[in-house]
């Protein structure tokens, strides 16, 4: 009984080992990207900063100009422009352009345009990845692997939580002794010292880390996830262009209907439609969504200002419901600041675990070398 128990006991230990000493690294590099993303926002200002102070945009702010002032810098670009209305004051507005020529075959490589809300003067005009906290979120979301490396990344988060798993495993006390291995006790000598610090941060932060990794993988690989728990994926509703002469409504108008469709919400994202005419989408929050930032609140418009369908996630069944808590707890917003500063530290755990872990893994084998020198001497 004791040797089946010594030699699965040797099972879970390699497996722990072998998992967590390559992954682990990754795990590492992704977490510490991720701390630098916690507070992305407020940091791609601080390293972007307006030359100058800007208008607040309030309520009242006329959106159409914005919309044709990117039509008439941007004239090439055919299709659909997103807007994002600042979320505090003095901030400028940003634009994306999803899809430019420039950068073909991305999944997701966007030009971003800052403007002055008051002038509308181009302050910046950059691509996605190119440098800054952009290149760091491609390293944290695909590796700069694209749709390559958010698989890639997802299959190392299962592997990572079954590491987490066999880690917690090899921990596990005997009826009587929990107070006793779960204390918070750090002993002498650099081999015990090293021992305590990978088990006991590795103890204290498994439920947080395998929040992230499970909000992660999901995040990752969303459509086999939403399949799975048979979440319907209706199509966005089509739109014909406007009759010849007539002019289609302003994002001012498209603006009022959707304030009008869920009044009190906050608007967030303004899509205008590509050249040639179609819909309109807005985006918006409202009270009781996990995120404030990227909601899932919204109303699709047709040329003549005619709502074509909307979406409440307020009112949706609990599968949905679980997919758009997903973003809001792996970056923490849905706790405010102290979420958003839990979720930063936590992102440099990774690196601890795996380095303690590495010093674990060369003093054991460190052990072995001098036992068979030993041996081979006697």
């Amino acid at each position: 009984m004791a040797a089946n128990k010594r030699r699965l006991r040797a099972r879970w230990l390699g497996l722990h080992r072998w998992l967590g000493l390559p992954l682990g690294l990754v795990f590492a590099l992704v977490g510490v990207s991720g701390s630098l993303l916690g507070f992305y926002p407020e940091l791609d200002l601080a390293l972007n900063p307006p030359p100058h102070a800007l208008l607040t945009v309030g309520p009242d702010y006329s959106w159409q100009p914005v919309a044709d002032r990117l039509r008439r810098a941007y004239p090439a670009y055919d299709g659909p422009w997103r807007i994002e209305v600042p979320l505090a004051p003095g901030q400028p507005i940003l634009a994306r352009y999803y899809h430019p020529p420039e950068r073909p075959g991305k999944s997701f490589g966007p030009r971003l345009v800052s403007l002055d809300p008051a002038t509308l003067a181009i302050l910046q005009d950059r691509y996605w990845g190119d440098g800054g906290l952009t290149w760091v979120y491609d390293l944290h979301y695909t590796l700069f692997l694209d749709r390559s490396g958010r698989q890639l990344l997802a299959g190392m988060a299962a592997l990572l939580l079954l590491s987490l798993g066999s880690g917690l495993w090899l921990w596990w006390p005997t009826p009587g002794h929990w107070r006793e291995r779960s204390r918070w006790r750090i002993r002498p000598g650099r081999v015990r010292a090293t021992y305590d610090w990978h088990v006991l941060s590795g103890l204290y932060s498994a439920p947080l880390l395998a929040l992230l990794l499970m909000t992660g993988l999901v995040l990752e690989i969303p459509e086999p996830v939403e399949r799975l728990l048979q979440i319907p994926q209706p199509a966005p509703p089509t739109s014909s262009p406007p009759a010849p002469g007539q002019r289609p409504i302003t994002l001012d108008q498209a603006l009022v209907v959707a304030r009008h469709t869920f009044p009190g919400a906050q608007s967030r994202w303004l899509e205008i439609p590509p050249r040639a005419g179609g819909l309109t989408h807005i985006t918006l929050w409202q009270p009781g969504e996990p995120g404030r930032r990227f909601p899932k609140t919204q109303v699709w418009l047709d040329p003549q200002g005619h709502l074509l369908a909307q979406r409440n996630p307020l009112k949706e069944p609990t599968a949905p419901s679980l997919m758009r808590w997903l973003h809001p707890l792996h970056n923490g917003e849905c706790l405010g600041l102290p979420g958003r500063l839990a979720v930063t530290l936590a992102g440099l755990l990774p690196l601890g675990l795996w380095v303690s872990g590495w010093r674990r893994w060369r003093q054991k084998r460190g052990g072995k070398e001098t036992n068979k020198l030993r041996a081979s001497s006697d």
